[in-house]
Formats: structure tokens, C-alpha cells, sequence
């Protein structure tokens, strides 16, 4: 899927677009199970929007906006297991974290038509920061995607600083990090934007009257431990490339109960 070149700049850049991973029934596939995920969600008491607060925007305008976010959708909908997973996305997997790759979670973020919230610039790493920073993310594009309906942008290099001070853990100094500075990465559906944890990174406002809609999944290198105790579920640590070289008895350390 990868060559040596593009190993190299990502490792340089601490990005990596990569198109055509997945082809359009496959994205049909999952457009399919987003909107199935959205409907049962407006099903229960559950549903809420996941748009981003804070002084980035005027608060007249931050109430017009929506953003759809749910974790773990590979819990929800089987086309994610087989996105996670899937030959495409693990021979560029192992060749950019290594031999051994573990999925961490998965989420889905849904921007619609004229109204889809923003992302300020960020770091991954403050929400689930790890010893080794091999985290990375994996975006999956289920719309093209240019700066109209809100592409992501990144700060190419960025991921050779240190996990850095957010506002409220949540996003960067909106004045100091505008996302005028960032580079856009505009998108076919089918492709996946590659990023590691530390690579700054955000998305402005869907103005146009397309959906934006990605999967995003987090991966590691299994030996790349946690160091603060968040983020944890427990379905964590499917194993996507190689094994794991530790062996371990998982089991959870609190009691589950379902929620309706």
C-alpha cells in the first residue's frame, strides 16, 4: 500500500494521506452503519451533540452548530470491525507503528450540511497519553472531503514536540494556534488520513451542503503502556497486526452493567 518514501515522511511530517484504502462499497458499507448508529441513538436517551465548547467562538454562533460523535462504533455495526481490520489498512499500519499493532478505539464524527461543528487545533495525546507515542490515529473519509465541508488540517512536524498545554485538556490556545497555520488535507472518500497522537490538528466549520462524515481509529504498539489510567473500555486491545508480546489475562477491574 506504502513505500519506504512514505514511511520516511510520515515519520518526518507525523502525517501520512494514503488514498484508495477502501473502495466505494465498502464506504457505502459504512455510511450505512453511520446513519443506522445516528437512528438508534435518537432511539434512546443517549443522543447528544458532541460540538466542542469553549471562547474559539462567539457563543451565538457555537449554539447553531451540530457534530454527531459516537466511541467504539466497531461495538455497533460489524463494517467497522472489518474497517479496523482490514488488509489495506494493516499493511500501512505495520510498516508506520511496527510488526505488532493494537486497536485502541474507534469513533465516528459526523459533520451535516451548513451546520457541522468545528475542531479547534489540538494534540490527540493529553486524552489518552502514552509512554512511547506510538498512538496514532487513522481517519477514515466516508465523503470527499476539501476545506468547504470542513477537511482536516494538520501542522506538518508537529508531533516532535512534547504533549503540549491545552485549554481545559481539550484544544490549543485558539489565538496562538489558529487554523489558518495548519495544512489542509483535502480527501476522496475511500482514503485515510494517518496522523500520530501528537500531531497538531483540527477542522473548521462545515459551511458547505455536503455531509462530512469520518471513522476514526486509534491504534498502538501493545508494549506502549498508558500513563494516566483514561480512556479505558473494556473491549480494548484487538490485536490488527502481529501479537502481542506480553502475555496478559484480560479482565476488567469494575463491574459492567447496561445502559438502555
Amino acid at each position: 500500500m506504502i513505500k519506504q518514501d512514505d514511511v520516511d515522511f510520515y515519520k518526518e511530517q507525523g502525517y501520512l494521506l494514503v488514498r484508495g484504502v477502501f473502495k466505494q462499497a465498502e464506504v457505502e458499507q459504512m455510511r450505512k452503519a453511520v446513519d443506522g448508529i445516528i437512528h438508534r441513538a435518537a432511539q434512546s436517551k443517549y443522543d447528544a451533540n458532541s460540538t466542542w465548547q469553549g471562547d474559539y467562538l462567539p457563543p451565538e454562533e457555537l449554539k447553531k452548530l451540530v457534530l454527531k460523535g459516537f466511541h467504539d462504533v466497531h461495538y455497533h455495526d460489524a463494517a467497522f470491525t472489518r474497517a479496523a481490520v482490514h488488509p489495506n489498512m494493516a499493511a500501512v499500519l505495520c510498516k508506520l507503528i511496527g510488526p505488532n499493532v493494537q486497536l485502541h478505539h474507534s469513533k465516528m464524527l459526523v459533520k451535516p450540511p451548513e451546520k457541522g461543528a468545528a475542531f479547534p487545533l489540538h494534540q490527540d495525546a493529553p486524552y489518552f497519553p502514552h509512554a512511547s507515542h506510538t498512538m496514532m490515529a487513522a481517519s477514515v473519509h466516508l465523503d470527499d472531503a476539501d476545506m468547504e465541508n470542513g477537511c482536516l488540517c494538520v501542522i506538518p512536524g508537529s508531533h516532535k514536540q512534547d504533549i503540549m498545554p491545552h485549554v481545559g485538556r481539550y484544544y490549543l490556545d485558539h489565538k496562538e494556534y489558529p487554523l489558518s497555520v495548519a495544512t489542509p488535507c483535502p480527501a476522496k472518500a475511500g482514503d485515510v488520513l494517518f496522523f500520530n497522537y501528537l500531531t497538531i490538528h483540527g477542522s473548521d466549520v462545515n459551511r458547505s451542503e455536503r455531509y462530512r462524515r469520518n471513522v476514526l481509529f486509534q491504534y498502538r504498539d501493545p508494549l506502549d503502556i498508558p500513563t494516566a489510567d483514561v480512556h479505558v473500555n473494556w473491549g480494548q486491545g484487538l490485536m490488527v497486526c502481529g501479537e502481542n508480546p506480553v502475555y496478559r489475562a484480560y479482565s476488567a477491574n469494575y463491574s459492567l452493567t447496561e445502559k438502555q
